[in-house]
């Protein structure tokens, strides 16, 4: 039983490098890695897997969980607002070789564009889209985490434009916030 508590410990520690945060963020990262249970790691090459604040160029050498900028290429990707838990898990799934999104986000981002009269400007879906577009996902991602084709994801993204009356994914976000707070206001 010993030998199997031992083997559960040596699994559950995880060395971890930090890649590309710097001062406070840096400290505060280190200081989450270890109330963990983690051990920092000096080098890619050292580690079991890589947290990357995202501004960093990337790393090679062991799979990385991003923070910041959600739904990168990376094994793992979290929103900036990732609670320390999140992370944690990130880092153990990723470890164990397993890929790692944060879930959608349109609850937080534009759910209360789901009410009232904004309602009748977008559907659901088209919610969902918007919201795949705030988080600067590709048609190609979008199609995958909403588990419809790129083609119908591309005829989502041109309804929302013609709705909002945008001509770029940034601009439609920025017209939909701007009705949304519009919206809150009233």
């Amino acid at each position: 039983m010993r030998m199997a508590a031992a083997t559960h410990e040596r699994a559950r520690r995880l060395r971890v490098l930090i890649h590309g945060a710097e001062g406070p963020r840096r400290s505060r990262l280190a200081e989450l890695l270890v109330q963990a249970g983690h051990d920092l790691a000096a080098s890619a090459s050292e580690a079991d897997v890589v947290l990357s604040d995202g501004s960093a160029p990337p790393i090679a050498g062991a799979p990385v969980v991003t923070v910041g900028r959600a739904h990168t290429d990376d094994a793992g990707s979290l929103d900036h607002d990732a609670t320390p838990e999140q992370i944690d898990a990130a880092l153990r799934a990723v470890a164990a070789g397993l890929m790692v999104r944060s879930a959608p986000g349109y609850e937080r981002g534009f759910a209360e564009m789901r009410e009232g009269a904004v309602r009748a400007l977008l559907t659901p879906r088209e919610v969902e889209v918007l919201e795949a577009m705030r988080q600067g996902l590709t048609n190609k991602m979008m199609a995958k985490r909403l588990d419809i084709s790129p083609h119908t994801v591309k005829f989502h993204v041109e309804s929302v434009f013609r709705k909002l009356g945008a001509r770029s994914r940034a601009d439609a976000v920025a017209r939909a916030l701007e009705l949304q707070h519009e919206r809150i206001e009233l």
